[in-house]
């Protein structure tokens, strides 16, 4: 039943993308829109996600700095491999995890409070397209914003490094920068890239997708929430894996 069920799901789920993008009766509304949802997930998701890039980059020099230490590997390994990880998995991964939960659940949250306080009815009533409306401007943003800011967090991630490691006496500036510029493989900017796209584009439809279909009252729209940004991870961490093996096989 459980399985039945999910294939239900997956299959309403792909049938709906065709109303998403339909072509929008009013431009300027959906641009409006379009910058809002900008704004809210790019700006407003800035300061967690830094936060989050800063500890992770710091946490793997220094777990890498304790597992390498008295073997024979050069110290300036750790900023290549910190460098790559970041990069090719910790970056796109883990920021797309903290959006999920952060973004997906007020997606779901939103748009199912308008299907409850049936705004969705009203405007459907009224000859609009409401999965392009309330969907598409934020899968659009999503689509933007998130890659900047996963980006921005392999940066981020890679000074978060340096500051746990140079200023402490773990290595020279030198020897982590070194690392830094060794054996730099630029495919691997385009899997993170591919990465960021494939994970936003899932957890604004998969969450949007919980809010519109919600039934029910206050304690639906809560495991509606939550279902969203449950599935949103679990999705995000099987694309993850397709993606690893397709590009790096």
């Amino acid at each position: 039943m459980i399985v039945i069920d999910w294939l239900t799901h997956l299959g309403k789920w792909i049938k709906w993308q065709g109303q998403i993008f339909r072509r929008p009766e009013n431009f300027s509304m959906y641009y409006k829109e379009t910058v809002r949802q900008m704004y809210d997930i790019g700006i407003g998701s800035l300061p967690i996600v830094f936060l989050i890039a800063v500890f992770i980059g710091a946490v793997t020099v220094v777990q890498f700095y304790y597992q390498m230490d008295g073997t024979l590997i050069p110290p300036y390994y750790i900023g290549y491999i910190v460098r790559d990880l970041m990069i090719i998995e910790l970056a796109p991964t883990f920021t797309c995890l903290v959006l999920a939960g952060k973004v997906g659940s007020n997606m779901a949250a939103e748009i199912g409070g308008m299907r409850q306080k049936e705004h969705i009815d009203a405007m459907e009533v009224m000859g609009v397209n409401t999965s392009a409306y309330l969907v598409a401007p934020k899968v659009i943003a999503a689509l933007v914003t998130i890659p900047l800011l996963v980006c921005m967090a392999a940066i981020v991630g890679v000074m978060g490094g340096y500051i746990a490691s140079v200023p402490t006496g773990l290595f020279t500036p030198a020897e982590y920068i070194q690392g830094l510029r060794s054996f730099f493989i630029p495919y691997n900017v385009t899997i993170m890239l591919v990465k960021g796209y494939v994970f936003a584009f899932i957890l604004t439809t998969v969450s949007c997708y919980q809010g519109y279909f919600v039934k029910g009252g206050s304690i639906e729209l809560g495991q509606a929430s939550t279902r969203a940004v449950v599935y949103s991870d679990i999705i995000i961490l099987l694309a993850d894996y397709i993606i690893a093996v397709v590009l790096t096989g």
